[in-house]
């Protein structure tokens, strides 16, 4: 993907990584357009981006998901690439985390994306993309985190099938799983609380990885032991 002019809605802008994410964009040349829940944040950090749209959503509402893609394409006169960098936690044993609290992860975690991007597919042209962040869990569900890590499974399983559907239109899939990020993400669960973490990685280096991944048309971008990023393109 040349990104240099290419149209980009990043889903989640106001946060730590979607910021940096948008900035990296930015610096490439990228037109950008910002989503998120709050008007005030998402006017804010728009400060940054002379003309850049901003458009709100509610992840608990699906429609207003689509309608952010909608309003972002009119906006920009089309869009090459949707970017999803939200998500809620919670932490505490299966038996103790509530349906409604295991409910509220799934619709943020998985039908919100979901949303975001059949919405994309029905305007993206060939040689643009999606992406979307799931992270270490969606392949190694952790205790505690039950919930959440089965909300990111889902959400991965769902871009690993897309991502078949997508080849024949020349839309791209990228799936992003970083390990633990210093974005205090952790520290504002919906329910329980954060066990003792690790030092979490700059969010900085990983939204330069993420939009390396883009440029190169990658499907996959995952992280070593040693905090090196690695790309590949999925078994077709």
């Amino acid at each position: 993907m040349e990104l240099s002019g290419a149209r980009v809605l990043v889903a989640g802008a106001t946060g730590v990584l979607g910021g940096a994410i948008t900035d990296e964009l930015a610096d490439r040349g990228a037109r950008v357009a910002l989503a998120g829940r709050d008007l005030s944040r998402l006017a804010h950090a728009a400060r940054a981006y002379p003309g850049a749209p901003v458009v709100r959503f509610d992840a608990y509402a699906p429609e207003s998901c689509a309608g952010a893609v909608r309003d972002a394409s009119t906006a920009l006169g089309g869009l090459d690439a949707v970017v999803i960098v939200f998500g809620t936690v919670a932490f505490g044993a299966a038996d103790e985390v509530g349906d409604e609290v295991a409910e509220h992860l799934m619709a943020v975690n998985h039908l919100a994306p979901a949303a975001f991007f059949r919405a994309a597919l029905g305007i993206l042209q060939p040689g643009s993309a999606i992406a979307a962040v799931t992270g270490v869990v969606a392949e190694r569900p952790q205790p505690r985190m039950a919930d959440y890590s089965a909300s990111k499974a889902a959400l991965s399983a769902w871009l690993d099938a897309v991502r078949r559907e997508a080849r024949s239109a020349g839309v791209g899939v990228l799936e992003i799983r970083p390990g633990h990020l210093d974005t205090g993400f952790a520290l504002r669960p919906v329910a329980g609380t954060a066990p003792p973490l690790p030092k979490g990685g700059a969010a900085r280096q990983v939204a330069t990885a993420v939009v390396d991944a883009l440029e190169a048309d990658a499907e996959f971008l995952r992280w070593g032991p040693d905090g090196t990023p690695a790309v590949e393109r999925r078994a077709r």
